[in-house]
């Protein structure tokens, strides 16, 4: 590799490690006239697909040079560092070669805005074309929407892309304004609106004419940065709730704000986000997308943060004990996966076991429920005792020794191989 290639792909793969949206989940694009990758393969690294598969994704920014001067954002244009552009053909040659020597199954590419919105999105459109039609590449392909760009390359890239993404920043138009006074939420909701529009009516025409290309089969998604501005996770699970509904996303991503200047608007360089925080906010999340939780039940204007001790849905739990016991023998499938400690795979087996027979704590185990929490929360055949029995604090120090129990036999064993 070209020495200023490599210099170039140093610069701008750590300038995009900041973007975490880049799952790759939902795309079924298949190799067809001895192409090259497939985006329905077996992946390495980097980026889980909802099904747990691992996709290794070549993940870059085409440029960090930028016009807009975000103060949470490293490529703003008041920020001292290095500049680089890759030229569209760099990009599709350093995407094609890694393929081959089996880096990657996809490309991740997003980009600074230079010049203006349209000047940068058809750069990154060429891009995409090329391979696709030049190089009959069939590998995964996310790329980042330019807000303002015109609907036309915003059309031409669906064609192209596997999935789209334009990223929200803030959870709230007062956050936006303070930090990055030159954007605005209507900017992000344009473009999703229009890309929707046409997911939708592809789809459409699909099931009546099979020749219709693809449009963005793995829809969209947007990112909300957490912890540079002072949204509670109630405003941050509202707003991700909206965008959920209102645009059809397939994930809302959550990155922890990274302190990287001494902006009096933004928290200290010590004040980093916790992994614990964020990691909970992904939690709730998949309360609200695979659980059937409204945002609402999760959090309200009592209880706006979620706790950090305890994942939402034994938050949830326990504020609602007046539901509890659930009889795992007769309840609803809705009910049972509100139960902490069985999930919805879980769930659907407990539905499917007692059709055959009453179920007892062995065979609960044995579906792979997480009996130790959930026990607190269940009646089944041979339960020892009733819920009516505890209070919610007593039920939450159990399960919280409990765990730090576990945690420190497992340390212990651990240190004990030594």
């Amino acid at each position: 590799m070209y020495e200023r290639i490599r210099e170039k792909l140093g610069i701008l793969a750590d300038a995009a490690k900041y973007d975490v949206s880049c799952s790759s989940s939902g795309s079924n694009r298949k190799n067809e006239n001895k192409g090259l990758g497939d985006a329905t393969g077996m992946g390495i690294c980097h980026s889980y697909t909802e099904d747990g598969r691992c996709v290794s994704l070549l993940k870059i920014l085409l440029t960090n040079h930028c016009i807009y001067d975000c103060a949470f954002c490293v490529s703003r244009r008041s920020n001292d560092v290095k500049r680089a552009a890759f030229t569209v053909e760099e990009v599709v040659e350093l995407t094609i070669n890694f393929y081959r020597r089996n880096y990657i199954e996809g490309l991740f590419l997003s980009s600074g805005i230079f010049k203006n919105a349209d000047y940068t999105m058809e750069r990154l459109v060429r891009i995409v074309k090329k391979l696709r039609t030049e190089e009959n590449f069939n590998g995964y392909i996310h790329l980042k929407t330019i807000p303002g760009a015109s609907e036309e390359l915003l059309k031409e890239a669906g064609l192209y892309a596997d999935r789209m993404s334009i990223n929200l920043e803030m959870p709230t138009e007062n956050g936006l304004k303070l930090l990055a006074p030159e954007k605005s939420h209507e900017d992000v909701k344009k473009p999703l609106h229009f890309i929707q529009q046409n997911i939708t009516q592809f789809s459409s025409e699909k099931a009546l004419i099979k020749s219709t290309p693809k449009f963005v089969p793995a829809g969209q998604s947007t990112q909300m940065v957490i912890g540079a501005t002072p949204e509670s996770d109630q405003e941050i699970l509202h707003t991700a709730s909206a965008f959920y509904k209102d645009y059809s996303l397939k994930r809302v991503y959550y990155s922890g704000y990274v302190p990287i200047s001494n902006d009096k608007r933004l928290p200290g360089i010590g004040s980093q986000v916790s992994m614990v925080r964020e990691n909970r906010l992904y939690q709730a999340d998949w309360l609200m997308r695979f659980y059937g939780f409204d945002v609402q039940e999760i959090l309200d204007d009592a209880n706006p943060h979620l706790d950090i001790e305890v994942d939402p849905k034994l938050g949830w739990a326990l504020r609602n004990l007046e539901q509890f016991p659930v009889d795992v023998n007769t309840a609803d499938y809705r009910m049972i996966l509100r139960v902490p400690g069985i999930g919805v795979s879980s769930a659907k087996k407990i539905v499917q076991a007692r059709k055959f027979g009453r179920l007892h704590r062995d065979q609960l185990v044995k579906i792979g429920i997480s009996f130790n929490k959930a026990k607190h929360f269940i009646r089944f055949a041979d339960s020892p005792f009733q819920l009516r029995d505890y209070e919610s604090s007593h039920i939450r120090n159990i399960i919280l020794s409990e765990s730090k129990s576990k945690y420190l036999r497992t340390a212990h064993n651990q240190l004990s191989l030594f």
